[in-house]
């Protein structure tokens, strides 16, 4: 089982805090962070995928009885997010090919093979990235997050400028991380998306609803 623990996080920009004090613990498949636009839910999930640092806290990630060091954490997770751009002259195979080579991920184009079928972008697979609809760019955003096969997978508004077709893939990836040796962190303002999570905490109230 992973278990993240968040203790008096913190995280301001000058003189503008955006939270303070958060403290969360949460075990378990699924964890839904709700709040309105502007309420600091991309920056809790920065945080906690280290792209951003905090201005004070503490994070742990926990698998079993191990803390993670962040090496690990990072060969462990997923991240996908409107804001997390890949690289437009690439097609979407390159694009995860790269991913792969960073990753140092040996053998990794039968994966590449299967989430470019499973987020339906078959067709448009030799595509250049910036020439793809927002839809498709979003598609493959999810697909550059779970291709490796991580453990713990942050996801931030993952329906945004997804059909239903899409909305029912969001479905389907979240129904995947309801294991006991995975954990799914969810950011949204959607109820349809904080429904599939076990718990939702509000960035907002710093608490769980």
């Amino acid at each position: 089982m992973i278990t993240l623990q968040v203790k008096r996080l913190k995280k301001s920009f000058g003189p503008k805090n955006i939270f303070r004090d958060l403290t969360l613990e949460h075990s378990g498949s699924a964890l839904g962070i709700a709040g309105s636009n502007g309420s600091g839910k991309s920056t809790l999930l920065k945080c906690l995928s280290g792209l951003l640092p905090p201005t004070g806290g503490t994070i742990y990630w926990i698998k079993g009885e191990e803390q993670l060091p962040p090496g690990k954490v990072r060969k462990r997770m997923g991240y996908a997010a409107p804001y997390i751009n890949l690289y437009d002259e690439l097609s979407s195979i390159e694009n995860l090919q790269f991913l792969a080579k960073v990753r140092r991920q040996p053998a990794a184009d039968q994966q590449i093979k299967e989430w470019i079928q499973r987020v339906g972008l078959e067709s448009a697979a030799l595509q250049p990235y910036g020439k793809l609809s927002t839809g498709q760019q979003q598609r493959l955003r999810l697909a550059s997050a779970l291709f490796h096969q991580p453990d713990i997978l942050l996801l931030d508004e993952p329906g945004s400028n997804l059909d239903e077709a899409g909305q029912r893939l969001v479905t389907d990836i979240a129904a995947d991380f309801q294991a006991n040796d995975k954990l799914l962190v969810l950011a949204s303002n959607s109820r349809q998306e904080l429904a599939l999570c076990e718990k939702v905490y509000s960035v907002e109230k710093q608490t769980f609803l």
